[in-house]
């Protein structure tokens, strides 16, 4: 994991905010109850510490102001990424004002630190699309994101349930969620599964000769434990009667709990010092987690049979079966291969694999320019494995190899002509899909001398989906790739929540 995808992913949570809180405004056919809670409800903040193994890498808080005629909301989440021997620090910090019926007057968005800066600044356009520009160190990339006005984001699902009474123990609703990542809303069922009490700190102590502040009084709280999955990964909730998230666990690593301010912030600060020693010792807990330890070295050549066991890590959350990749247990077996294409391009079969040929806020395959160099990339064929091919070695041939931290669409790419993996795969799927051809992106994890590091490629779909990297140029790619996210920009957004966690061992690895 380099720089780039610890700033990818550190943007994907302010992404994820930014969209949190343009969901929480827009119920329209409810503004009336919203307007009647803001205006019941005191101005003030809740604090969480971040967790992951168990140990604090962060903190986070939300705060509500309620001005004369706007609500102003603001989060903000302070993380260290232990990543190289060193700890990289980012915050990021959303503001969005607000009616009083909670309807998105604008919104701002930064993101800061060692490793990168973004702003992002938007506003709600029509009832069904968002303007939003990104600015990097890089350049700008703008975008109309579509949404659905019913959807809800999994962050202000806890709001939902609480305003409108529905945390009853037992209860389920089928439910759209907006996935922060894909940009797309997909089914899901809610389920209020317990009912509990939570004592958690209300303020803090600092006892003399102490260096840690402790809970001085406490707040009890009921809570509901709440349940549903996004793109297929299972998240609990803890949510108290007035919406507001108690604790948080995802099956990737994550652990968010509610406390007083002192022991969120000032106990975090106080570890930074010895955070930073925890990074240079290599049993540390936190430390796996730029390159894994593969305990064998690939074989000569390509890679055509790739068994992994996968400790440590909830196996039902990831996109594991499928393809050139399945599961059995803990274990992860990988094969190459190429199915033979049984039509002819443009796709025209399946309506779950057609979904995969649609344009995307950074996968523009309905731009004339990138239409244009698809067409004159792959000529005259329409065989999807001979396009496939083309494209790859398009892609691997005429853009540099950039791994520096920026934050571009397709069109983008192509126009500059580098990039890093998330980059390549990025331009070669819109390319793709401009000429019929389903492509999708996938990240993980790449075997490279012994080591595994995180990494982003492209699956094709011929009869069934095969990996391609245009990054090594691999047309398909070897079995040297362990898939566990499929979708979204292609950036390993939800590998980072592994931090601490995975532990992989090489059971086989050969080459024919």
């Amino acid at each position: 994991m380099n720089r780039k995808h610890v700033a990818i992913a550190i943007l994907a949570v302010w992404v994820g905010a930014m969209a949190w809180l343009v969901r929480r405004e827009y119920f329209p056919q409810h503004d009336a109850l919203f307007t009647d809670v803001v205006l019941s409800v005191s101005p003030g903040a809740t604090y969480y510490r971040l967790l992951v193994g168990g140990e604090q890498v962060g903190f986070a808080s939300s705060t509500v102001d309620t001005l004369a005629d706007t609500v102003r909301l603001q989060d903000v989440m302070l993380w260290e990424v232990p990543t190289g021997g060193a700890v990289q620090r980012v915050e990021g910090r959303t503001v969005a004002n607000l009616t009083r019926g909670l309807s998105l007057r604008s919104f701002e968005g930064t993101m800061g630190g060692d490793v990168a800066r973004y702003i992002a600044r938007g506003a709600v356009d029509s009832g069904d699309v968002i303007d939003v520009s990104v600015e990097s160190e890089r350049g700008t990339t703008r975008a109309r994101v579509p949404f659905h006005a019913s959807a809800a984001l999994p962050m202000v699902l806890p709001m939902r349930l609480a305003f409108r009474g529905q945390l009853e123990v037992g209860a389920s609703y089928d439910m759209q969620l907006l996935d922060p990542l894909l940009l797309t809303t997909q089914e899901t069922t809610v389920r209020v599964v317990a009912e509990s009490t939570w004592v958690v700190p209300d303020s803090a102590d600092l006892l003399e000769g102490a260096t840690e502040w402790t809970p001085a009084t406490y707040v009890t709280l009921r809570s509901w434990q709440v349940e549903h999955d996004l793109g297929g990964v299972p998240y609990t909730v803890w949510v108290d009667d007035l919406g507001q998230v108690v604790d948080a666990t995802t099956p990737t690593g994550f652990h968010m709990e509610r406390t007083a301010y002192e022991i969120a912030y000032e106990n975090f600060e106080n570890r930074r010092a010895a955070a930073t020693t925890l990074v240079a010792s290599p049993g540390a807990p936190i430390e796996r987690r730029t390159a894994l330890a593969a305990g064998v070295g690939p074989p000569d050549g390509n890679v055509d049979t790739l068994r992994v066991r996968v400790r440590n890590l909830r196996l039902d959350a990831f996109a594991l079966d499928g393809g050139t990749q399945t599961r059995a247990g803990d274990t992860l077996l990988v094969v190459s291969g190429t199915p033979g294409p049984a039509y002819r391009l443009p796709f025209d079969g399946d309506s779950l694999v057609r979904r995969y040929l649609g344009a995307g806020p950074l996968l523009a395959s309905d731009d004339t320019r990138v239409q244009a160099q698809a067409r004159q990339a792959i000529g005259r064929t329409r065989n999807p494995e001979r396009a496939a091919q083309e494209l790859v070695t398009w892609v691997h041939e005429r853009l540099v190899k950039d791994p520096d931290a920026r934050i571009a669409g397709a069109v983008d790419v192509l126009e500059e002509r580098r990039g890093d993996a998330s980059e390549h795969a990025q331009l070669f799927v819109a390319l793709a899909r401009a000429v019929g051809l389903p492509a999708r992106l996938a990240a993980g994890l790449a075997l490279v001398d012994g080591r595994f590091y995180y990494h982003a490629w492209a699956e094709v779909y011929f009869d069934d989906w095969v990996p391609v990297d245009p990054t090594f140029g691999q047309f398909p790619a070897d079995a040297a790739r362990l898939r566990l996210t499929i979708g979204g920009q292609g950036h390993p957004l939800d590998l980072i929540r592994m931090i601490g966690q995975l532990d992989l061992e090489v059971v086989e690895a050969r080459s024919e």
